[in-house]
């Protein structure tokens, strides 16, 4: 059985790959770098994994701005200039890789998915900021759109990208930067998956059912969020990734 050029076992997989990637992105972050591996290794033309990607994960990072917003981590108008600073930076992004040949981005995508699993894998957990080494401006105009141009091109580690960048050039504690994360990394997303939507370069089937994955991986997150180590997922992340990538490689 197929649906929209898919069978239903390749559906089912992406399906579950949905669901542990809404799952690990709540517990430790870094669900994209098993998602997009997995998208391009159906044979999704780059360009459209990219679109794909963006659109089931715009679910998670909407879910999770908005219980920020309900729990009063963030208030608008205090991420307001940054929201459009990220969502900015991310059509540029967007708009560039358009331009990109695919025969290059099949190359690129799994380097860059390669480099950021070893950084997932390796860089320290931040944990209490201290003096802020930007200026708010400078941080507004420079480190916010090049995180969100990064988001734009590629997309895996941003919300991650997010709150380092908090702790370490705005002095923010970790829980603050994590919860401005959330809001900066679904103006990403929505600036990305605009553009997307305008270049036609989007699997609705595979997106809106990777969509209700990841709404469910979140779901079961929120429920086991203390009884997991984070460390381990993270083990878990960058060898699924690791794999796909291999894969991908050595049968292209």
């Amino acid at each position: 059985m197929e649906l929209a050029g898919f069978s239903l076992e390749i559906l089912t997989i992406l399906f579950c790959i949905a669901v542990v990637a809404g799952l690990i992105d709540t517990l430790a972050g870094g669900g994209g770098l098993i998602v997009l591996p997995a998208l391009i290794l159906t044979g999704i033309p780059p360009h459209y994994a990219l679109g794909t990607n963006k659109l089931q994960g715009s679910m998670g990072t909407a879910t999770a701005t908005i219980m920020m917003l309900r729990k009063r981590r963030v208030h608008p108008q205090e991420v307001r200039t940054l929201m459009i600073a990220a969502f900015l930076g991310s059509v540029l992004g967007t708009v560039a890789v358009q331009f990109v040949d695919t025969d290059i981005l099949s190359f690129v995508i799994p380097l860059v998915l390669t480099c950021i699993a070893i950084y997932f894998l390796f860089s320290p957990q931040p944990i209490q900021g201290g003096k802020a080494v930007l200026s708010e401006r400078s941080y507004q105009r420079f480190a916010v759109p090049a995180i969100g141009w990064y988001d734009g091109m590629f997309g895996p580690g941003t919300g991650s990208f997010f709150a380092l960048a908090g702790v370490s050039l705005r002095g923010l504690g970790l829980i603050d930067a994590t919860a401005v994360a959330k809001t900066l990394n679904f103006a990403t997303n929505i600036a990305s998956l605009f553009v997307f939507l305008l270049a036609g370069k989007i699997v609705w089937v595979v997106g809106l059912l990777m969509m209700v994955g990841q709404m469910l991986g979140a779901w079961a997150g929120s429920h086991v969020l203390f009884t997991i180590n984070p460390k381990y997922l993270r083990l878990l992340v960058v060898a699924m990734c690791t794999g796909m990538m291999i894969r991908y490689v050595f049968y292209s």
